[in-house]
């Protein structure tokens, strides 16, 4: 019953973003400076992507040297 209830409430959250206008994306299109916002996130998702992935390699490292 939780999990159907669940996915009633998320629907209906969805549905109501999809009836609302997005003035502020409407502004930064028209101005261009949408492709500034997108990049600043892709830089930041690709930056914390390489954190983890070297981060994974540092304890990768750590776990091999305890198990000799």
């Amino acid at each position: 019953m939780k999990y159907f209830l669940s996915i009633l409430i998320l629907l209906s959250v969805q549905f109501s973003g999809y009836s609302q206008d997005v003035e502020m994306a409407d502004a930064f299109r028209e101005d261009g400076k949408i492709y500034v916002v997108i990049a600043v996130i892709l830089v930041i998702l690709i930056g914390l992507f390489t954190f983890l992935f070297r981060m994974d390699s540092k304890i990768s490292k750590l776990e091999n040297r305890l198990k000799k």
